[in-house]
């Protein structure tokens, strides 16, 4: 019998093509353990604005697939930036569509806030990841501060402190009881 992999869904926050936090979610896919099948999710910005006359039975599809792919996932990951002291709007938007549901309900789950500053936005990640039932552990909750010094164009790391963290952060992950 052939194992499964463990499926990880890994969201970036950022809309932006080949973003900071969208290179981090590559590295990460690239330095993970080949047990794992790691999808990047880049389209929150096809998700509609939450509305809650809309979330029935049947969403709208780009609502229902997003949905289906946490859904489907064993892990989650999701990087984003800090947008004016807090996480993208896009972001909140896609989760404020997964409130109804208990798709992330003991999902073991990653945070990563990567960003200028981002202390805000990563706490408030936390709070509604928490209130979604998401299982967070400390070591694989990560604030990046100063990013864009950290990561260049092609995506390398170009900060050695951040590879380890990085790293530290990988392998924690893998290893989620």
């Amino acid at each position: 019998m052939v194992s499964q992999k463990n499926k990880i869904l890994a969201i970036t926050g950022s809309t932006r093509k080949n973003s900071s936090n969208y290179k981090i979610l590559k590295y990460i896919s690239e330095n993970i353990k080949a047990e794992f099948e790691f999808e990047i999710f880049e389209d929150l910005a096809d998700i509609p604005h939450f509305n809650p006359d809309l979330d029935t039975e049947n969403p709208p599809i780009a609502v229902e697939e997003f949905r289906n792919k946490i859904n489907e996932a064993d892990r989650i990951i999701i990087c984003t930036p800090e947008y004016v002291f807090s996480i993208p709007g896009s972001l909140k938007n896609a989760l404020e569509w997964c409130v109804s549901t208990t798709i992330f309900s003991d999902k073991k789950t990653g945070l990563i806030t990567a960003s200028a500053s981002g202390e805000m936005g990563h706490d408030q990640l936390i709070v509604i990841m928490e209130t979604l039932g998401a299982r967070l552990q400390p070591n694989t909750k990560l604030l990046i501060q100063g990013i864009r010094g950290k990561i260049d164009e092609d995506g390398k790391i170009i900060n050695e402190e951040m590879e380890l963290t990085l790293q530290t952060f990988i392998y924690n992950f893998e290893n989620l009881p």
